[in-house]
């Protein structure tokens, strides 16, 4: 069999382990991305920098490729579907269509009879006056944001008067939830029925931004066994090949809630690199270039923290840790504030 030549959508550290995983197996990495100082052109094989509706440079990456996956769900449907004339999108551009957009998202989770927080779609700033049923709650826009961006609290209807936001785009309320708990659960779905899954991850967020991940998560069997099988069921309704993430809610009386579904390789599961026997990142490449599925095995519990800003700083400095910990730096060059800039994970 001929060099498998991986295609990648964005630059950023999940495509800079992609490509560090499919080097593993042999195959080569072309990434593709709008920005020109991407991490991941320090790991792939070629890179390649222009706008996502650039279609020369777009007919040019598909011409080099065999397939092609991406690394964030942010781009373009009609870039993603434009590619999936020319080579295999995994997963299918549909996918990611559907989860560009939370309200879609929403539906078709409920749907399945899986539960989501309560949510309504709105579109001005009166349709929030009559919602204080569903207050307090996060506004959110339905299309874009991630760590935080684009997202609102709201405490109470006196807040909405001090909101200033842009309704040029649509939103949606979601009431929050009394926390306990988050948590992830990782799959890689390779056909139908046919798929790995990580065991849950217990996760803690700070400033609406991944701080700290550990396995085992401290939950009930029940909660373990239910958040898998959701994401089972989710996979497969989405015929979807490839790694994907579901984040759950679990509440003070320990009721779950799907909160959403990330359609790639994700933050919470890169301690799978060191604390499993195949990563989520070396299972997507196998995954989306159809390669042999391996049996999932548990090598070690581990922890992994984000390093954020200048938390990178003394470690670039003395990059040294202990035996039972993986320092990555993901040699972005400039350094800037509720940037992840790397992590470490801790095998326990």
């Amino acid at each position: 069999m001929s060099e498998i030549k991986l295609g990648i959508i964005g630059g950023g550290q999940l495509g800079s382990m992609l490509c560090q995983a499919a080097k593993k197996l042999n195959i080569k990495t072309i990434i593709y991305s709008d920005d020109v100082e991407s991490p991941a052109q320090n790991f792939c094989d070629e890179f390649i920098s222009s706008e996502y509706s650039n279609k020369d440079k777009i007919y040019e990456f598909a011409k080099k490729v065999d397939v092609i996956t991406y690394e964030f769900e942010n781009i373009p449907y009609d870039t993603l579907n434009e590619l999936n004339k020319l080579k295999p999108v995994s997963p299918k551009p549909s996918v990611n269509r559907l989860i560009q957009h939370r309200l879609a998202e929403k539906d078709f989770i409920n749907k399945l009879n899986i539960r989501t927080t309560r949510y309504v779609h709105v579109e001005s700033k009166e349709d929030l006056l009559p919602l204080g049923d569903f207050l307090p709650g996060i506004l959110k826009t339905t299309t874009m944001g991630y760590d935080g961006k684009g997202q609102y609290p709201i405490n109470n209807i006196e807040a909405i008067d001090s909101l200033n936001i842009n309704f040029e785009n649509e939103y949606i309320l979601e009431k929050l939830v009394k926390l306990k708990k988050e948590i992830s659960v990782i799959i890689t779905r390779f056909s139908n029925n046919k798929y790995e899954i990580y065991e849950p991850i217990e996760n803690t967020h700070e400033d609406q931004i991944l701080r700290h991940s550990k396995i085992p998560a401290e939950i009930s069997e029940k909660l373990s066994e239910q958040s898998k099988e959701w994401a089972i069921l989710i996979a497969e309704e989405l015929k979807y090949i490839g790694t994907l993430c579901v984040e759950f809610f679990i509440d003070r009386n320990d009721n779950l809630y799907v909160n959403e579904i990330a359609p790639r390789v994700h933050n919470s599961g890169h301690l799978t690199i060191n604390a499993y026997n195949v990563s989520q990142f070396e299972n997507h490449v196998r995954a989306v270039c159809s390669l042999d599925q391996i049996p999932l095995k548990k090598i070690s519990n581990a922890e992994m923290i984000n390093l954020i800003g200048d938390q990178i700083v003394k470690y670039r400095d003395n990059p040294k840790v202990n035996d039972n910990q993986f320092l990555f730096d993901y040699l972005k060059k400039d350094i800037k504030e509720k940037r992840k800039m790397g992590h470490l994970t801790t095998l326990k």
